[in-house]
């Protein structure tokens, strides 16, 4: 896995401001604003703080931050797919759990720890690196912040959750079943998956490689799962749920 190119630095929240971002008006028109962080800030607003906040592209297999890193961000997914893994002491990985469009993670930086887990992006990601600080001097203006954190933290233990009783019980055709669905609430535009390695499937699922495979083979011979290339593929949807019915 490898870091992204270089980051500009940003400058201290309380620096004095130049007159106009032009990130502002990209931030205005995003198609995710709405559901970020900042939402409910006017053009005047963004214009205060998006002096601060970085937009940062990633491609797959790169790291947006590591397990045990300072935490000194949050970041909105503005595109993409991400993974949250860890690894243990005798090297075996473990995927918690994605994170995708409109998600916030690295939660953890709220609080002043340290990230809890490895942040990778699956697909090609662009996401808005937003400052610790710039949160803090937030929650302290506008005590309502505080609240809608509490609420995107919550989502987030939320998904954890869903992993443990959805993903890692069951049949191991269940639990494949359940994969391939929670993939598609983060689907593209053309309601494409992106196909996780028979690898990355058994991190997520504990099955091994072998049992990943028969378990892929058989959803495509059902005429559910279709791959287009080797990392993205297309769900017949009437037939995975009619599959989960008989689990």
């Amino acid at each position: 896995m490898s870091r992204p190119a270089s980051v500009v630095p940003l400058r201290p929240f309380h620096e004095g401001l130049s007159p106009y971002n032009p990130q502002t008006h990209v931030c205005m028109e995003c198609s995710i604003r709405q559901f970020a962080l900042f939402g409910a800030l006017d053009e005047a607003g963004l214009e205060r703080i998006h002096h601060h906040i970085a937009d940062l592209r990633f491609e797959p297999g790169q790291v947006l931050y590591a397990a045990e890193d300072a935490g000194t961000a949050v970041y909105t997914v503005r595109s993409g797919v991400l993974r949250m893994e860890r690894s243990s002491h005798a090297g075996e990985r473990r995927i918690l759990r994605l994170a995708g469009r409109t998600d916030l993670v690295g939660l953890e930086a709220v609080l002043g720890q340290t990230y809890a887990a490895d942040a990778v992006a699956c697909t090609a990601v662009e996401v808005c690196r937003i400052p610790r600080v710039m949160i803090d001097e937030f929650i302290r203006d506008q005590p309502e912040l505080a609240r809608d954190l509490m609420k995107r933290w919550q989502r987030a233990l939320d998904d954890a959750d869903e992993w443990l009783t959805e993903l890692a019980r069951g049949s191991a055709r269940h639990r494949m079943l359940r994969l391939v669905l929670k993939l598609s609430e983060y689907s593209d535009p053309d309601n494409l998956i992106w196909l996780p390695t028979r690898q990355e499937m058994g991190a997520m699922l504990d099955l091994t490689f072998e049992t990943a495979s028969r378990a892929v083979s058989q959803m495509r011979k059902d005429g559910i799962l279709h791959v287009v290339d080797s990392r993205c593929a297309r769900l017949d949807m009437a037939r995975l749920l009619e599959a989960l019915k008989q689990e």
